[in-house]
Parts: C-alpha cells; sequence; structure tokens
C-alpha cells in the first residue's frame, strides 16, 4: 500500500496572494512542459505575497477575494506558504453568479481561498513526488504529475516556483474547490440511502464526518439488498452488532486501488479485524470476495470504493 504524503499543517492562510509574479518577472517564471517541467526560480529581488500579487496586476479577482475575506493582514505573515493561485483567467472559468454569491460568503470563501494554500514551502520538484497535500483549510489537494508537469485536484500548474519572501507560487489554470466529506459524497450519490440510514443508526455520522482520512468499502443499496429479508431491520435496532459490521467496511487511511500492487494484502480495519484485499493483473479488486465495483470515489476526508455485498467480521470464539 502507497502512503500518503502530507506537507506540514496549519490553520492560517497566508499564501494566496502569492499567485503572480511581477510583471517585469514575467518572462523568468518557468512553464511546466517539456523534460524538466515545472522546475526554476525568480532571480530578481522578492517581494511579500501580498506585495508581489498587488503589482502583478494579471490577478484581480484573486485580490478582491482576499479583501473579502479580510485576509490581508495575514498574508503579510511571515510563512513560508505554498500556493497554487489562480489567476483571473482561471476565475473567469467560475460561472459569475457562482463567483458572486462565494465573494459574498465569508465563510465559504475562506474555505476555498485557504484550500489553495499548502504550509510550507513547496518546490515543484518536491510535489511531484508526492501524492497529497494537506491544506490550510484541512483538506488535502491530490497531487499528480506527468510529462506536461504538475495538476492538483485535476488544475494544471501553468507556472512553478514563483519565490517570494514569504512563500512560494505555483500558477494553476482553474479554481479547485473542496471536497464533500464521505457522508455528504454517500448521500449525494444517491444509492447508498442504507448505508447512510445504518451509518445514523450506529451513531457514525459525525466519526464518518471527521478529519480521517478513511478508507470505506461501502456497500450499495443493490448489495444491502442481497441481505435476507429482515436482517437490515434487526441490524438497525441492535446498535453494537452494527457498529461491528459498518467499522469493519472502513480502514483508517486513504487507500486508492491504483496503490495497490497485484496480489493480496491484509489491511486492518476500524472494527479491529483485517479484510483480505485482492488485486489481479487486470485490475480487479476485491474485499474478502466482494467487488469493487467503482473504486477512488475521493472525498475530502478519504475515499470511498463501492463493493457489490455486504462483508461481516469473524464471530468470536
Amino acid at each position: 500500500m502507497k502512503p500518503s504524503h502530507y506537507f506540514l499543517s496549519a490553520a492560517l492562510f497566508v499564501g494566496l496572494m502569492a499567485v503572480a509574479p511581477v510583471a517585469s518577472q514575467a518572462d523568468d517564471i518557468p512553464s511546466c512542459s517539456g523534460d524538466k517541467p515545472c522546475s526554476g526560480s525568480m532571480t530578481t529581488a522578492k517581494a511579500d505575497i501580498v506585495d508581489t500579487a498587488v503589482k502583478a496586476g494579471s490577478f484581480n479577482t484573486l485580490v478582491t477575494a482576499v479583501k473579502a475575506a479580510d485576509l490581508v493582514e495575514t498574508l503579510k505573515g511571515p510563512g513560508p506558504f505554498t500556493v497554487f493561485a489562480p489567476s483571473d483567467a482561471a476565475f473567469a472559468k467560475v460561472p459569475a453568479a457562482t463567483l458572486q454569491g462565494l465573494l459574498a460568503d465569508k465563510a465559504a470563501l475562506t474555505k476555498v481561498l485557504t484550500y489553495h494554500v499548502v504550509p510550507g514551502r513547496i518546490t515543484a520538484a518536491q510535489a511531484m513526488k508526492a501524492d497529497w497535500a494537506k491544506t490550510a483549510m484541512g483538506q488535502s489537494l491530490r497531487i499528480k504529475s506527468d510529462t506536461q508537469g504538475i495538476t492538483v485536484d485535476g488544475a494544471r500548474v501553468i507556472k512553478a516556483d514563483i519565490e517570494t519572501s514569504n512563500g512560494i507560487i505555483h500558477v494553476i489554470d482553474r479554481v479547485v474547490l473542496p471536497r464533500k466529506d464521505i457522508v455528504d459524497t454517500a448521500v449525494a450519490a444517491g444509492s447508498f440511502k442504507t448505508l447512510v440510514t445504518a451509518v445514523q443508526a450506529a451513531d457514525l455520522v459525525k466519526t464518518l464526518k471527521g478529519d480521517g482520512p478513511f478508507t470505506v468499502f461501502a456497500p450499495s443499496d443493490a448489495a444491502f439488498a442481497k441481505l435476507p429479508a429482515g436482517m437490515v431491520g434487526k441490524l438497525v435496532k441492535n446498535k453494537p452488532a452494527l457498529t461491528q459490521i459498518l467499522t469493519y467496511h472502513v480502514v483508517p487511511g486513504r487507500v486508492l486501488s491504483t496503490d495497490l500492487k497485484v496480489g493480496t494484502i491484509e489491511a486492518k480495519t476500524a472494527q479491529g479485524q483485517s479484510l483480505i484485499i485482492t488485486k489481479t493483473s487486470d485490475g480487479q479488486v476485491t474485499v474478502n470476495g466482494a467487488k469493487v465495483t467503482s473504486a477512488d470515489l475521493v472525498c475530502g476526508n478519504g475515499v470511498i470504493h463501492v463493493i457489490d455485498k455486504v462483508v461481516t467480521p469473524a464471530q468470536p470464539q
């Protein structure tokens, strides 16, 4: 299982104003393409994050957003911070009504802005070796690298390693949004009604909305329908037994199907016992014999893999 990578966590969003180079420095900013994508740094005198953004002139929407969130004073802090910074062109891709609504909602705006900031100074070369980066907002950005460079949550880094006096900037081509947590993702999907009812009955909603991360092997409604008639109703009335079964479907940590190698492993669950996870050469994954029918549904606090039957822990001797 490939471990997730986390950068230093912090609550401050101090980097987002560091979104662009000063106009005279534009030619010094490396592009993310070619044999050595996303490398290099600026050699001219460094301004702080706020001054760099203000002087650039091409990040007006971002500056407006930071002011609306009352983050200007914070953004002149010592840092350091790594900023995945949307340009004006990136913000232009957001529907006008959505953007105006966001600017009017300070709490929601702050979450979006801080989701673009990772505490610490992380170069593109370091980012290319990572899978995840924990943001100041609390959730983690998913990082991928390819021959074209780096993406974060699917947004392409188009300019990288812009050094400022209190951080480093990577400009991205679209705004990224925090993901729903595991519970809200399941509710929104509409195909986990029985599972959601069971989680509520076991008082596990708060747990599964927590920081995690968690890997959930989630039986669909069709999977629950395979249980003997009346069994779900009995379980919902038996909280200890229900909790044992539900937590047996949860593995602490974030495990993607792409992290698995061909073969069989054991993964200890939140219930205490282990699941037997097998991946075949054609990519099929099974969990205690249950097939993973849809993998890698990434959530704000983990990942969901949909399975085609309910798995149950061994009964104590």
